[in-house]
């Protein structure tokens, strides 16, 4: 007869289940405890990353800050103008709006269907107009980024990443399991002072794995999400948008010669979109336009409601709204998950609460390393064994 143990919720707990989610916890923590060591570490700086920019002179965003380009400044058609005049022979492809600042980025190509190798970016200052440069790539910030979000590995790492985001949620969550029978007759956070270094290397990784419990639910929850980004932005722009741009697709693409104001094109979208901001335009002929389409991708003016994006598609010969749809709601949750899983919500204060979080979290990822390196052949069954004897009735 199995030996039974009373859990406090009420309900029996079995040696077997113990052991079930002890070796889940166990297993799902040590596949994916080095990756996520690396992300701790590699997340650190990339949490105050437009601060480290402005410190080193790499942020035009701060440089020009009071003015978004979104909403004021020069003509479109007059920087398209200037943008098309830098690289003569070559088409407009996008352009970048910022909410914060009067940059505004022109990417141009030798085709409207050019790859992303054959693109350039131009740097504006919307506000006068003055060409500001190529956007320049690179920097270490941005390997910091790479390697965060793919190892430079591209898609399969980004997926990857995506694994191990998944095993992260799973051993918090086995965690929590073995964690409230295992203080079933200690009090929560208890540190037992007089035992010996691994059982005080054990109740470090407890109370600071329950005290940093909530945020790294959320921050696993949404790099996971994050990590399958690409897939769920390919599956909106070849399903929602296509199906938009469905009606137009028998049209003959528009020559780059004929395409009509912008501006005009602008002002006709924001007429049915009122009280939100363009964040980008596709130009026709790209992968994120019609044949004969400006795309124009508007953000919310609310703290939440900016990090979704509404488009908009415009025949960009005569300025003729063709449709505008709200985004599906999981690439709705892709889209609040990225802010939050920087700690991009609330300013510098919430970025240093992150901080603090993130080296509490590697701090907790560690001693899980060192607890399973320095493990006796037994533990596992000793482990067990003491969990149900705290579980049992005083």
């Amino acid at each position: 007869m199995t030996e039974r143990f009373s859990h406090p919720s009420g309900l029996a707990v079995k040696r077997s289940t113990i052991r079930f989610w002890y070796l889940t916890h166990r297993w799902t923590s040590i596949i994916s405890t080095l990756f996520l060591l690396m992300l701790c570490v590699t997340g650190l700086p990339l949490i105050f990353h437009d601060e480290i920019d402005a410190a080193f002179g790499e942020d035009w965003e701060s440089r020009l800050a009071g003015n978004p380009s979104a909403s004021v400044g020069q003509p479109l058609d007059s920087i398209v103008a200037r943008a098309l005049a830098e690289r003569p022979g070559e088409v407009p492809l996008f352009i970048g709006f910022s909410q914060d600042s009067s940059l505004i980025t022109v990417t141009t190509g030798p085709s409207p269907d050019a790859p992303g190798s054959a693109m350039t970016l131009l740097n504006f200052d919307r506000l006068t107009g003055r060409s500001l440069g190529p956007v320049e790539g690179g920097g270490v910030m941005e390997t910091i980024l790479a390697l965060h979000v793919d190892m430079l590995l591209g898609l399969p790492g980004m997926l990857f990443l995506g694994v191990m985001g998944i095993l992260f949620l799973i051993a918090l969550i086995s965690g929590v399991v073995l964690y409230a029978p295992f203080m079933q007759r200690l009090r929560f956070g208890t540190l037992r002072r007089g035992r010996s270094k691994r059982v005080r290397r054990l109740d470090q990784h407890n109370l600071l794995g329950a005290a940093t419990l909530g945020w790294a639910l959320v921050v696993g929850a949404t790099g996971a999400i994050n990590a399958f980004a690409d897939p769920l932005t390919d599956n909106w722009r070849e399903g929602e948008l296509a199906e938009m741009i469905a009606a137009q697709s028998s049209e003959e693409p528009l020559d780059p010669a004929a395409y009509g104001s912008l501006d005009l094109a602008m002002a006709r979208a924001q007429e049915i979109l009122p009280g939100r901001s363009p964040q980008f335009v596709g130009f026709p002929g790209g992968a994120w336009s019609g044949p004969r389409q400006y795309a124009i991708f508007f953000q919310g003016d609310r703290p939440l409601t900016s990090h979704l994006l509404t488009p908009a598609l415009v025949e960009a010969d005569t300025g003729r709204l063709v449709d505008a749809r709200e985004m599906p709601a999981i690439n709705k949750a892709l889209m609040l998950s990225k802010p939050l899983h920087f700690g991009d919500y609330g300013g510098l204060p919430f970025k240093l609460l992150w901080a603090v979080l993130d080296l509490l979290t590697i701090w907790v990822l560690w001693t899980g390393l060192l607890l399973w390196l320095r493990r006796s052949p037994d533990r596992t069954e000793r482990a067990v064994e003491e969990i149900a004897l705290r579980s049992a009735p005083a």
